[in-house]
């Protein structure tokens, strides 16, 4: 099983790609490691960076140098950051010590692009449009998806780890956002759904799902009970349909980008265990999911892509298994990434406990998050569960 850790680009350009090498090779016993190539924008604590404690990572930047015959005729094209040149370093300093590496990619996650090109963002059903990500059945946006795994797979990674390449929920930390009137499950969901013209296209029947979900927002708006977030209804139950083939579609050719260009692409979920698949937490009850929510069809995805990564981040082992467990069943490939600190785990037997039963149900890679966010003795323990 192949192990890995994530990490941003700025922790090589900060504490030197040599030292950061020698951390994660010689302190964590790690076989690569995994950059981040494109990431939103974000304000992180970073306890053994030497050179900033808090910084601000740029809005939807690219963190290696484009190539600018690939872009030339692309719409959407990100903002470069300034550690971009790092990358490079990186890869050549790995392969030196037998290090793989690959490429942690935020996808539509992207204010900066949706910013300056708001018809490229997701429209509410009220007309709203959120500049904090992308569409993900917008053209320019999926001609933007494409370009980047294709030119992220030409820096020579082996992995395209593939997050946000999906819908996204109303809520996902990006400003200040706050309600003063009461918003349940349902209500939420229905404020994140997009209905440009592009996702009403795709559904065909769009207009009818726009007009079920402004008028139920009204009434919840004017003081009227919520609906449980379940059943939908006809017309917003075909919409959450389309929305899935929409993302599977798009996966599909930004995979098929990742493999031309000589790298595997794996889909990350961040929707946790996957309801109707899962077995159920340790106390029986069924484990809950947010993966349709996001047109999240983790089967279709699956067959689309060269595999699955899940986010373990869970205490007990117990539970983490039973998520593991209902991915496994409908992922040939599947990876999954462990936080190897608190609230996750405060001791090397709780983690070893977590990396065995990713041996045991035949796992391809475990990776750990992340490098420059966690204390540098949290590689103690990643050394100790690591261990035969």
């Amino acid at each position: 099983m192949e192990s890995s850790i994530f990490l941003f680009a700025t922790d090589l350009a900060d504490e030197g790609v040599e030292t950061v090498l020698d951390n994660v090779q010689r302190r964590g016993a790690l076989g690569g490691i995994t950059i981040a190539a494109a990431y939103h924008e974000a304000r992180d604590v970073f306890p053994h960076n030497p050179v900033r404690k808090v910084r601000f990572l740029e809005s939807g930047a690219v963190f290696f140098r484009p190539d600018e015959t690939r872009w030339r005729r692309v719409r959407l094209r990100p903002p470069v950051s300034e550690a971009a040149d790092v990358f490079a370093d990186a890869v050549t300093a790995a392969a030196r010590r037998g290090l793989a590496v690959d490429a942690w990619t935020v996808f539509l996650h992207n204010g900066a692009l949706a910013e300056s090109a708001p018809d490229c963002a997701p429209e509410n059903a009220f007309g709203d449009r959120y500049v904090s990500e992308l569409c993900p059945a917008n053209p320019d946006v999926r001609e933007f998806a494409e370009t980047l795994a294709a030119d992220v797979a030409a820096q020579g990674v082996g992995t395209i780890v593939a997050e946000s390449l999906h819908h996204h929920p109303l809520e996902h930390g990006v400003a200040h956002e706050r309600y003063f009137v009461p918003l349940g499950e349902r209500a939420r969901f229905l404020l994140g759904l997009c209905f440009c013209r592009h996702c009403l296209e795709a559904a065909g029947n769009g207009e009818d799902a726009r007009r079920a979900a402004r008028d139920e927002l009204e009434c919840v708006f004017a003081g009227a009970e919520e609906a449980p977030l379940e059943p939908l209804g006809a017309e917003l139950e075909a919409y959450v349909r389309a929305r899935a083939e929409t993302v599977t579609t798009l996966a599909a050719s930004v995979a098929e980008a990742a493999r031309a260009g000589g790298a595997r692409l794996e889909f990350m979920d961040l929707s946790g265990a996957v309801k109707g698949y899962a077995t159920g937490k340790p106390d029986g009850e069924a484990a809950a999911s947010i993966a349709w929510r996001l047109g999240v069809d983790l089967p279709g995805l699956a067959r689309a892509c060269d595999g699955l990564e899940a986010i373990g981040y869970a205490a007990d082992p117990v539970r983490l298994r039973f998520d593991l467990e209902a991915y496994r069943a409908l992922a040939g490939e599947l990876s999954v990434v462990l936080r190897p600190a608190p609230p996750d785990c405060a001791s090397a037997a709780n983690l070893r406990e977590k990396v065995r039963l990713a041996h045991e149900l035949g796992l391809r890679r475990v990776d750990f998050y992340h490098y420059g966010l966690m204390r540098l003795d949290a590689l103690d323990l990643i050394r100790e569960a690591l261990e035969p």
